[in-house]
C-alpha cells in the first residue's frame, strides 16, 4: 500500500536529485532537499483538507489528480507562476522573464519580491474564506466546542463569512499595505494592489467554491436517488439500470483541489526565494515536495485516516486560517518560513493527539452518538 501510493513520489525525488548533482553539484542537491522539505512541512494541512475533498471522487478522478493535477501544481505553480509573476508585476513578457531567471536570478527575485503583496492578498484572502465557511458550518462532530459552538450559531446569518472576509482586507489594506514590505527592506504604498488582489482571490474561491459545492449537492442527489431507485428494484424484482453520475461534479471538485492547492503554494514559492533564486532548482525541489503532498492526500483517503482521526479536517482548516493571517501580515513584515511551518504542524498535531484520546475514550464506553459524552476536543 505504501509503495503503491507513494511508488511516483519516490521515483521523482530520486530524478529529481540526480537532475540536481548534474545541474550544480552537490551543494544543488542540498538546496533540492532542502526545498523539499520546506514544501512538505508548509502544505501538510493541505494535504488532510485535499483528503476530505478528494475521498468523495471516485478512482478515476483520484488519478486525474495525481497526474494532470501533478503537471499543474508542478509546472504551473512551481515553475511557471513565478515567471508569470515577473511579467505581469514588471510588464515584461514571459521570455524575458525566463531569462532574467537564469541570467540575473537578483533582479528575478527582487521582482517577485515586489509582487508577494498581490500574491499574498489573493492567496490570503481565498484561504481566510475556506477557513471562515468551516468554522461558521454547524457540524455534528466539533473539536474546540467552546469557539465552535457560537460560531456555528453566528453562521445562519447569511454572507457573514463574506463580511468578514471583507472586513480583514480592509484593514489589511489600511494598515500593512500601506507600508508593504519591498526588496532591499524598502516599504511602499501597495494599497490599491492589495484590495484587488484581495477582490480577486474573494470572488475566485466564490465562484470556484460556488461551483464545486452546486455539483456535489446534485451528485449527492443522483446517488440518492439511484439508491432509492436500486431499493424499490429489489422489492418488485425488477431490474434497474445504474445511473450515470454526470462527471461536472468531479471536475469542478478537482478544479476546486487545483485553485485550493495554489493558494496553498503562495507561501512555499515565495519562502523559496529565502533559500535559492535559481528557478530550475526551486522548480525541482517544490516539485518534489508537491508530488509527496499528493501522495500524501491519496495515502489518507484510501486509508480512512479522516474518519478514524476526526479532529484531523479541525486542524487543518485551523492551520489555513493561521496561514491566511500569516500571508496577510508579510504585506508588510517578514515571517520566517519555518514559523509558518511549525504553526500548521502544532495545529495538526494537537488535533491528532485530541482525536487519539477521543477514540480511546470511544473504546471505554463512551456515547458516539453525538460526539457529547466521549469527545475530548482541546485537551485543555
Amino acid at each position: 500500500m505504501l509503495l503503491k501510493t507513494f511508488g511516483w513520489s519516490f521515483a521523482i525525488t530520486a530524478l529529481g536529485l540526480v537532475a540536481a548533482v548534474f545541474y550544480g553539484g552537490w551543494e544543488a542537491f542540498g538546496v533540492v532537499a532542502i526545498l523539499s522539505v520546506l514544501e512538505i512541512s508548509l502544505s501538510f494541512d493541505n494535504a488532510v483538507v485535499n483528503a476530505g475533498i478528494l475521498k468523495k471522487m471516485n478512482a478515476f478522478w483520484q488519478k486525474i489528480f495525481l497526474t494532470v493535477g501533478v503537471l499543474i501544481a508542478v509546472f504551473g505553480m512551481r515553475l511557471v507562476f513565478p515567471v508569470v509573476i515577473v511579467a505581469i508585476t514588471a510588464k515584461i513578457g514571459p521570455i524575458e522573464a525566463v531569462d532574467l531567471s537564469f541570467n540575473q536570478p537578483d533582479r528575478y527575485q527582487e521582482l517577485v519580491t515586489d509582487a508577494h503583496p498581490a500574491i499574498a492578498a489573493f492567496g490570503g484572502m481565498f484561504l481566510l474564506m475556506i477557513f471562515l465557511d468551516f468554522i461558521f458550518e454547524d457540524r455534528d462532530i466539533q473539536w474546540l466546542r467552546w469557539i465552535e459552538r457560537p460560531l456555528a450559531k453566528l453562521g445562519k446569518v447569511d454572507m457573514l463569512s463574506v463580511c468578514i472576509a471583507l472586513i480583514v482586507l480592509l484593514i489589511s489594506a489600511m494598515t500593512f499595505a500601506t507600508q508593504a514590505h519591498q526588496h532591499g527592506g524598502a516599504h511602499a504604498d501597495k494599497a490599491e494592489t492589495v484590495l484587488l488582489a484581495g477582490v480577486a482571490g474573494l470572488i475566485t474561491y466564490l465562484i470556484v467554491g460556488g461551483l464545486s459545492g452546486y455539483f456535489e449537492n446534485k451528485l449527492e442527489e443522483d446517488e440518492e436517488r439511484e439508491h432509492e431507485a436500486e431499493e424499490e428494484a429489489r422489492k418488485t424484482g425488477k431490474n434497474v439500470s445504474a445511473m450515470v453520475l454526470s462527471g461536472k461534479a468531479a471536475f469542478f471538485m478537482f478544479l476546486y483541489l487545483e485553485v485550493l492547492d495554489a493558494s496553498f503554494s503562495f507561501d512555499g514559492v515565495i519562502g523559496a526565494f529565502a533559500i535559492t533564486n535559481e528557478i530550475v532548482l526551486m522548480a525541482l525541489g517544490l516539485g518534489i515536495g508537491a508530488m509527496y503532498v499528493r501522495s500524501l492526500t491519496v495515502y489518507l483517503v484510501r486509508q480512512g485516516t479522516l474518519d478514524d482521526y476526526v479532529y484531523l479536517e479541525h486542524g487543518a482548516h485551523y492551520a489555513i486560517g493561521a496561514l491566511a493571517v500569516i500571508l496577510l501580515v508579510t504585506i508588510q513584515y517578514q515571517i520566517n518560513e519555518i514559523i509558518t511551518g511549525l504553526v500548521g504542524v502544532v495545529l495538526i498535531g494537537w488535533s491528532f493527539w485530541s482525536s487519539v484520546r477521543r477514540n480511546k475514550a470511544l473504546e471505554a464506553g463512551g456515547d458516539d452518538s453525538s460526539g457529547s459524552k466521549a469527545e475530548v476536543p482541546s485537551g485543555v
